[in-house]
């Protein structure tokens, strides 16, 4: 019960910023939004607030802006159809903006309740190089042969730079006084690096998580990224693809770690929501967009007609995507 309400949580987070989005901006530019509603299927609730009816569905696995005039055109000042490019690109744009939003505001959140690594030591490790040469925990490390240290990662780069294991400066603050060590790394063999035998002590402060978020957002996205280009370089692996049997997997699995593991995995899926959404494929918003560029490349010979026709066919790839994906967990799951 559990992980199904973390489950559904999860969907309705991911998705009502999405379409709130879309719906937010086709407001501003003047688009008459007929409906705007959260879940997909029959019917749960609706109320008419403005020209736009606001509904809950019954199924938690999305939800949608329907804007007056954007599946076929229609004769109206209202009208998304009636909009310039530049407005239609600029809503479309909104839902994954959310997302990436969402992804940087849940980053923040989570540093605030983990803390962010400092160059204060929680643990010196026994028998290691720092510990022989002195080091204590609560010691703060401030700088590194002549580098001043502001952070952890700067401990990590010094120490990461040295590719010879040479003997290492440390200045080092403790109750007060400073202290100068030399410490020679040793090779962890398995990882192929120097290694000193420290752990960073991690620290708590509301306005330090605002950046510390934001950079954890940032490393977050940039790895995605480079997980994404290597999955097209070395080949998509079935296994690396997960749909909605999936992700309640990874829900049971983060959510037993604590709140902010599961906060994680939201974070990853919104920046993968926003990735998917941008794909030049019709019936998504990367594709409305495609086709906007390809009517002003062509200058009118591509219709609306030939991209209503692609997004039936785009939706009846991604429907069957969804299934393949679907039985593809399924076998994971019991396989």
């Amino acid at each position: 019960m559990k992980t199904a309400i973390l489950f559904v949580l999860m969907l309705l987070v991911l998705v009502i910023p999405h379409e709130w989005g879309h719906l937010i901006v086709a407001k501003l530019c003047g688009v008459k939004v007929n409906e705007f509603s959260v879940g997909m299927g029959p019917l749960l609730f609706q109320r008419r607030k403005g020209d736009t009816m606001y509904s809950v569905r019954l199924l938690p696995l999305g939800g949608y802006c329907a804007m007056e005039g954007e599946e076929k055109a229609v004769d109206s000042p209202t009208s998304y159809s009636s909009k310039s490019n530049l407005q239609k690109v600029s809503i479309l744009l909104a839902g994954v903006t959310m997302n990436i939003l969402l992804a940087v505001l849940v980053s923040i959140l989570v540093v605030a309740i983990s803390g962010f690594p400092s160059n204060t030591l929680a643990e010196v490790t026994p028998g290691s190089p720092a510990q022989q040469a002195g080091l204590l925990a609560g010691d703060t490390i401030i700088e590194i042969d002549g580098s001043h240290v502001k952070e952890w990662n700067d401990v990590t780069d010094e120490i990461d730079n040295n590719k010879e294991g040479r003997s290492m400066h440390f200045v080092v603050e403790r109750d007060g006084e400073t202290i100068e060590v030399d410490i020679t790394p040793e090779l962890l063999e398995e990882e192929n690096r120097y290694v000193v035998g420290i752990v960073t002590m991690y620290k708590r402060n509301i306005l330090r998580s605002i950046p510390e978020g934001v950079k954890f957002s940032a490393e977050l996205g940039i790895a995605f990224a480079n997980a994404i280009a290597q999955m097209f370089t070395n080949g998509i692996n079935p296994d690396d693809v997960a749909g909605p049997v999936g992700l309640v997997r990874a829900v049971d699995q983060t959510s037993s770690y604590g709140l902010a593991s599961y906060l994680v995995l939201l974070i990853i899926v919104s920046l993968n929501l926003a990735f998917f959404n941008l794909l030049p494929i019709p019936g998504l918003d990367g594709g409305k967009i495609f086709f906007i560029i390809l009517k002003v490349i062509s200058r009118g010979r591509i219709t609306d007609d030939m991209e209503y026709k692609a997004t039936i066919a785009g939706m009846v790839l991604l429907i069957a995507f969804a299934i393949l994906i679907t039985f593809n967990d399924l076998r994971n799951l019991f396989g």
